[in-house]
């Protein structure tokens, strides 16, 4: 791992305890986690504007036993910072959503909120940091820090098969976490790496600035995860 867990700045996800004969001990930030100084006092700041938002560190989201493990940047303020669900409530929640639906990998519907009772199939979601970062970037050293929790979250995952990384940070996180060399597999949207076994597909992000500005077409979202769906029924 890249960086040292303090034993007061992680805990067992009780959510997930007992769930899955799958998951085992995964370690999830503590919601006063200290890691990063500067990302803990703008949680704070956070807390003290909006009391009744998550402000605290967005943990996994989705099945144990996930073949699919999604992962982003970082959580929006107003998006999982606020609700406590990975891109829940911001607007790169709803084109993300929207896919996993209509390739099978979620079931009801989604309603921006983390009590709209929507599940994932096979899939889960996560981010490269967990913690709302000022102006939604992440430093090197925060991103290093909370890398720990994103390789806790590969290798519990016994049914993992692809991840799919949203955005460059994502991408090289990713790499990082498995222990191999951001040089030798480049970033770039639909591109399918394996390693250590795994396979990797990239994706530019599906923020409403990628969105709008069309750096990111619905249909070429659309595209990454129909290659997606058609390789793990394929396995």
């Amino acid at each position: 791992m890249n960086c040292r867990l303090p034993a007061d700045d992680f805990r067992e996800n009780s959510a997930n305890r007992g769930a899955s004969a799958l998951l085992t001990r995964v370690p999830q930030p503590h919601q006063d986690c200290s890691l990063c100084p500067r990302l803990a006092q703008f949680r704070l700041r956070s807390r003290a504007a909006e009391p009744d938002w998550h402000n605290a560190p967005v943990s996994r989201f989705g099945d144990p036993a996930a073949r699919l493990l999604v992962v982003g940047l970082a959580p929006g303020l107003r998006g999982a910072n606020r609700t406590g669900r990975p891109f829940t409530g911001d607007g790169a929640g709803k084109p993300l959503y929207d896919a996993l639906r209509k390739y099978g990998f979620s079931e009801g519907e989604y309603r921006a909120r983390a009590d709209d009772g929507l599940r994932l199939r096979d899939c889960a979601i996560t981010n490269a940091v967990r913690c709302v970062p000022p102006k939604n970037r992440p430093t090197g050293s925060e991103i290093r820090n909370c890398r720990a929790f994103l390789s806790s979250d590969i290798r519990a995952a016994a049914e993992l098969r692809i991840v799919l990384a949203l955005g460059r940070t994502a991408h090289e996180s990713v790499i990082r976490a498995l222990g191999a060399h951001v040089r030798d597999f480049r970033f770039a949207h639909g591109e399918r790496h394996i390693i250590g076994g795994l396979i990797l597909y990239s994706s530019y992000h599906c923020s409403r600035y990628n969105m709008n500005t069309r750096r990111l077409t619905e249909r070429e979202f659309l595209r990454t995860f129909a290659k997606i769906r058609a390789e793990l029924d394929a396995l």
